[in-house]
This record gives structure tokens, sequence and C-alpha cells, in this order.
């Protein structure tokens, strides 16, 4: 139970990577809000859904005010939530950019700004941010994306700077996961993932259980000395 008592809001928790990490966030004695656009697609005891579009920032202040009131806090944040709309540069339009820049960067910020700041007046707090392997390393045909995931980056090094001011124990990390196996990647050709995999060092693609638990440390007591860092769970994949 290494989350007990703790109350943790994860983006994007309605499937995939969000429903795993919200499902282990439960199981481990936390109260987990889910928001996403859509209905969870799973039940689980002490995890509840919550309709929101990160890209909304009015929407985001009404939610955080509505845990804050509800539970009277927030102990982790994880910002999850993102999209893709993948073509090569000069294919990107403005709606493919634009879309991808504001769910993945601009909803990343909009929650941050409201919890951050609540973390550092409550003393502690943990921020987990969703990047990837793409982030850290581009893609061809992921211009828009790798942006954003390198963006969030940049983000979780400020704030890890910004929300620890004044003692404040707000840790603030992120997580570069590589390709895992979520319902988008099962409609990639079988070929096409056997190429993924083998530019792995581990020889396999990821599970989304598997950047849960990795979720679950940060959020933890037990990474209590870790802040301003960027965990790549990628099997030792480089692109």
């Amino acid at each position: 139970m290494r989350l007990e008592g703790k109350v943790c809001v994860v983006t994007g928790g309605a499937n995939g990577i969000g429903a795993e990490m919200s499902k282990l966030f439960a199981k481990n004695g936390a109260k987990v809000i889910a928001a996403d656009m859509g209905d969870l697609a799973y039940t689980a005891e002490n995890v509840e859904g919550y309709k929101l579009n990160v890209t909304d920032t009015e929407a985001c202040e009404t939610f955080f005010n509505f845990v804050v009131e509800k539970y009277g806090k927030i102990d982790v944040l994880v910002n999850n939530a993102g999209i893709t709309r993948d073509a090569l540069t000069h294919k990107i339009t403005d709606d493919m950019w634009n879309m991808v820049i504001d769910v993945n960067l601009k909803g990343v910020f909009n929650l941050t700004k409201f919890v951050g700041p609540h973390m550092m007046t409550s003393g502690s707090g943990s921020i987990i941010n969703i990047s990837s392997v793409v982030g850290e390393y581009g893609n061809v045909g992921q211009a828009n994306y790798a942006a954003t995931k390198a963006g969030v980056i940049g983000l979780t090094k400020t704030w890890a700077k910004e929300f620890a001011r004044k003692g404040a124990a707000v840790r603030v990390n992120a997580i570069a996961p590589g390709y895992v196996m979520t319902d988008i990647l099962k409609t990639v050709p079988q070929d096409l993932l056997d190429k993924f995999a083998k530019k792995t060092m581990l020889g396999r693609l990821g599970q989304p259980e598997e950047v849960a638990t990795v979720a679950l440390f940060l959020a933890s007591d037990d990474a209590s000395y870790v802040t301003g860092h960027t965990l790549s769970t990628n099997g030792g994949m480089r692109l």
C-alpha cells in the first residue's frame, strides 16, 4: 500500500497506460480521479472517472477545484493525456500541428499551473509527466509529437526547480516510454512491431503495466530523493 491515503489525479486515465496507472495506484491505497475525454473502459474500486478536456484552461481550473473541495488535497498528478497526428513535416497541416501542441503540451501546462502551487502550499507532492522516447531521440514523421514530448521534459526540469522553492518537498519527474502495446499499436502491422522490438536491447515491446509500475515508484515515497529526472522506460530502445 505504497500510496495509502494519497489522492492521485491521472489524465488520459480512461484506457491504455493511464488506465493501468490508475488501477495500480488504487490497488496501492490511493483514491484516484481518472480524467479523460471519454468514459472509463474499466471499473475499479477507488477509481473515479471525470470528463475533462485538458486543452480547456477554465475546465482544468473547475476540475482542480472539484478535486480539492471533495478530497481536500492532491498528492500526485500524472500528466498522461496525449495524442498523435503523424506525418512527414511537409505534410503536417496547421490543424495537425495545433491539435498535438494543444493536448500534449498546453494540456500538461493547464492542469499543472493549478496543482503545482497547491502542492507548494501543502508542502509536498509528486508530479509525473509522460514524455516519450521520441521526445528524447526524435523520429521521422513525428515532428509535432516529438516537439511536445521534448517540451514536456523541459517543463519537468523547470517545475522541479520552481515548485521546490521555499523548502516544499514537491518532486517533478518524467517518464519516457518506448513502444508500448496499447490499443493504438494493436492496429500496426506485425512486421513493423517486430522491427520496433528489434530496436530494443531487450528484444521486445513494452506492456502498459510496466510503465505503470515506474509511475508507482515515482508517485510513492520510495522516490523521495528523485526529482527533475526523466526515467527512460523503453527496453533500451534507440530510434
